[in-house]
């Protein structure tokens, strides 16, 4: 019989629900959600929890609680990352998760994220015996591994997520010549620990997580007049055509982003100092394409359930004696 798990990601931009159905095979999905409850909105850059923030994300969590006890779920993983992680009031806004919907979230820090996020990937088959740089963009922190299919090789948290760099450097809509210059001068003097390990383990492949590799790719296919198979979990974005999105993405004010056909409404403000990142990321990485997974922190986490349950099967069928 197939056991069932709920797995919550409460990112800084959107809060994602995730209900399976597992065993030794593998899993399925029963139900899955996200919410753009922006719980860093207004606040990130000053390490605090606005109430309006606190108010979506707790009203988004007991709608999610419901869901979860419908399906008879007792399974629940649910991981707070960068905005509560460094928030001054994150201890008080996982107290009143815990009292108003008795979910116990779990606040990770930087290489736990990271290491869910590569579990995820791996999950997603992306990855093979070359070395690749995979990264995952989110609203507060972007997460960067590096390794293959077997293992690590290096791995690391930077604060410089959507949310912050919106609230850095997009002073303008559209964005300005200026303040994306300063934006890459910026990722240059954080990032240097990341470009020391590029040039250290030398990646041949680069491969995004989830959240706005999603939105690009819907973009691209959209511009190719195709539409996204959602059953597939893996997707190529030729960085020509990526460069090609960006530099569009550049020119454009929110109105005329949000027309843009594979655009979304959740990602239609950070999509620009996101790609921003990722143009300056592709510079280092010699490939022509983008790999793209839709498996990312809840997957991993799915990943790690199923590898204990296996572990724990296996344990009780092992003789006492």
């Amino acid at each position: 019989m197939k056991k069932k798990a709920a797995v919550i990601d409460m990112g800084t931009n959107t809060f994602h629900l995730l209900m399976i159905a597992f065993d030794n095979n593998g899993f399925e999905v029963i139900y899955q959600e996200k919410v753009p409850v922006k719980i860093g909105q207004g606040g990130i850059n000053q390490n605090i929890i606005l109430p309006e923030a606190e108010k979506r994300g707790l009203h988004t969590l007991s709608h999610f609680k419901n869901l979860i006890n419908g399906e008879g779920i007792s399974r629940i993983f649910a991981f707070a990352t960068s905005a509560v992680r460094n928030a001054d009031n994150g201890y008080a806004f996982i107290q009143k998760i815990k009292q108003q919907t008795g979910i116990k979230a779990q606040v990770i820090d930087g290489e736990r994220e990271a290491e869910l996020i590569y579990k995820g990937i791996r999950l997603s088959a992306c990855l093979n015996s070359d070395n690749a740089l995979m990264m995952d963009i989110g609203g507060g922190s972007v997460e960067f591994i590096i390794g293959n299919a077997h293992e690590i090789h290096w791995k690391g948290s930077f604060e410089i997520g959507g949310q912050r760099l919106l609230d850095l450097f997009h002073y303008h809509d559209p964005i300005l010549p200026e303040e994306v210059e300063k934006l890459s001068a910026y990722l240059s003097e954080k990032l240097a620990p990341l470009i020391e390990a590029i040039k250290r383990y030398s990646p041949q492949q680069l491969i995004g997580a989830s959240g706005t590799f999603d939105t690009l790719t819907d973009m691209y296919l959209a511009s190719e007049g195709k539409k996204k198979d959602r059953k597939i979990i893996r997707h190529i974005l030729p960085v020509a055509a990526f460069e090609t999105i960006a530099s569009g993405l550049l020119l454009l004010d929110k109105a005329h982003r949000l027309k843009i056909p594979g655009m979304i409404p959740m990602r239609v403000d950070m999509i620009v100092v996101a790609s921003c990142l990722i143009r300056f990321i592709t510079q280092f990485i010699p490939t022509h394409q983008l790999i793209c997974s839709t498996y990312s922190l809840k997957e991993g986490a799915v990943s790690e359930a199923m590898a204990k349950a296996e572990e724990i099967k296996n344990t009780s069928l092992t003789p006492t004696q």
